[in-house]
This record gives C-alpha cells, sequence and structure tokens, in this order.
C-alpha cells in the first residue's frame, strides 16, 4: 500500500486508529470456544465490527505463534478475510524480527509475500544490514523501533551516547538507510513528551504509537507533539477494543469503543491547519 493511500483513508474515515489484534484464547468470549477456529472466528467479528472506524490493523504475532501450527493458520485465514475484505485496511505484523543478510530477507518474504502484510515490525540493535533487506519490497512498509512504550525502555533506548541519546541515534542513521523512504517508527504513547525531538529527526515519517488506553498514554499528548500536516500517525489499542466485553455483546461494545476513539481523533483532526 502507498502511503497516500492510506492518508486518503484516514481523511475519508476521520480516523488513524490501528486495531491490535492480540488474541487470547484465556481472554475471548467463552461461547467461542466451541468453533472450529475460535481465534479466526473472534477476529472476523471484531473486524466487521470495527472497520468503519479504522485505517490498520495489527496482528501480534507472539498471540499466534503461541498455538502453534493452529495459530499460524488463524492467522492466515484472518489475513486472507481482510485482504479480500478490506484491502482499504492497512496491515501490520507486530513481529519485532530483526537478524542479518538471507534471515531477514526470509523474513521480510514470509510476512510480505507469503502472509501478504502491508508492513512488519522490526528491532534495529542489529543494524544497517539486519534493516535493509524488508526495506528492498516496493509497496511494503517497515516499522523500526524507536521508543517503545514499556518501562524497561529506559535500559538502553534513553542512554546517553557520545552526547546523544541511543533512540535519536537509531532515527537518525536509520534514514541513511537504502530504501528509507519506506520507514515508519514505533513511538510509545507514554513517551508522548519525546514526540517533539523526535519530529525535529524525522518530521514527515509515519509513526506507530502503542501505549493509548490500557497502558495510559494520552492522544491527545500524542497529537499535540506528534502530529503533521498529513497526519503521520497510526495509534494502536488493542485490550481496550478487543476486551471491553466478555459478553455476547463483545463485537458490538467493541465497535462503540473503537467509534468512542475515532471520534476523539476526529476532533484532533479538525485542528490541523
Amino acid at each position: 500500500m502507498k502511503i497516500e493511500d492510506l492518508i486518503a483513508q484516514i481523511h475519508q474515515k476521520k480516523s488513524f486508529l490501528c486495531v491490535g489484534l492480540d488474541t487470547d484464547l484465556d481472554k475471548i468470549p467463552e461461547h467461542l470456544l466451541k468453533e472450529e477456529d475460535p481465534i479466526f472466528a473472534f477476529n472476523k467479528a471484531i473486524i466487521d465490527a470495527t472497520h468503519p472506524y479504522c485505517v490498520a490493523y495489527k496482528p501480534n504475532i507472539a498471540f499466534y505463534e503461541a498455538y502453534g501450527l493452529e495459530g499460524w493458520k488463524s492467522l492466515e485465514r484472518t489475513m486472507a478475510y481482510l485482504n479480500a475484505n478490506h484491502p482499504e485496511m492497512f496491515t501490520i505484523a507486530d513481529a519485532k524480527r530483526g537478524d542479518i543478510g538471507n534471515t531477514s530477507t526470509r523474513y521480510a518474504k514470509a510476512f510480505f509475500e507469503t502472509m501478504d502484510f502491508d508492513s512488519i515490525t522490526i528491532a534495529p540493535y542489529m543494524g544497517k544490514d539486519s534493516v535493509e533487506p524488508f526495506l528492498e519490497f516496493e509497496g511494503r512498509h517497515t516499522i523500526l523501533l524507536a521508543l517503545t512504550s514499556n518501562q524497561g525502555a529506559f535500559d538502553f533506548q534513553t542512554k546517553n551516547v557520545d552526547g546523544q541519546e541511543l533512540y535519536k541515534e537509531v532515527l537518525s542513521v536509520s534514514k541513511t538507510y537504502k530504501g528509507a523512504e519506506r520507514l515508519m517508527y514505533v513511538v510509545g504513547a507514554t513517551k508522548a513528551s519525546y514526540l517533539e525531538d523526535i519530529r525535529e529527526i524525522v518530521p514527515e515519517s509515519f509513526l506507530l504509537v502503542p501505549g493509548v488506553g490500557a497502558q495510559g498514554g494520552s492522544l491527545q499528548e500524542v497529537c499535540k507533539y506528534g502530529i503533521t500536516k498529513d497526519i503521520g500517525l497510526l495509534v494502536n489499542s488493542s485490550r481496550g477494543i478487543l476486551y471491553a466485553s466478555t459478553g455476547l455483546d463483545f463485537a458490538e461494545t467493541a465497535a462503540k469503543k473503537a467509534q468512542e476513539i475515532q471520534q476523539e481523533m476526529q476532533i484532533e483532526l479538525s485542528k490541523i491547519k
């Protein structure tokens, strides 16, 4: 998907919401466990209910890998359903891969070609030759972990190295990579105050922002420091939407939660001059 198409969707739906499909069999409504494929049944219902209010879906790959082959089949069915019925949606494989050379190329082929995702999250720790293989794929996007929303982010990401915080070095150096125009970055909503500095380094890049809602991040703060004339944000919500209800009304309740966020986003979008 081209960035221009994503921006058009954001304007059309007045939303930059990404729904995280962190599907956990221990948390989904009990009646779905009787289904042949409970994970897919849950995902389909969530997608059917929330698609008017979001522009992206982000399956967290660990939640599928945990169930072995059956989990991968559920993910494959989910992606096939999304691409067939909602091809306008931007899809993110939240896989956090990162290795060198041919290994990265194989990861990229797995998620970009076999699974047909638009993008993938990757870790930058191994540097240039672990990132550039992902950037070789036209029309696909690589979302680099820059400054994450967890407490452990302070262990390394904000450490001062030669006068500059490490996450800023990651942002700066990644701009020199071949295919860098296809880079996006993960910046946690709980680190919203850092966005002003981040925008000085990557003023136009799209940022995937987890941590709004259940993790305590503020949408208004994220928009204050991070929004651009072309929006430049995908704000993710997972648990707050997926598990708002565990009853028969789970999909309807998820839609209401997604709509509530979309309405907040519409207000923020109206402030762009």
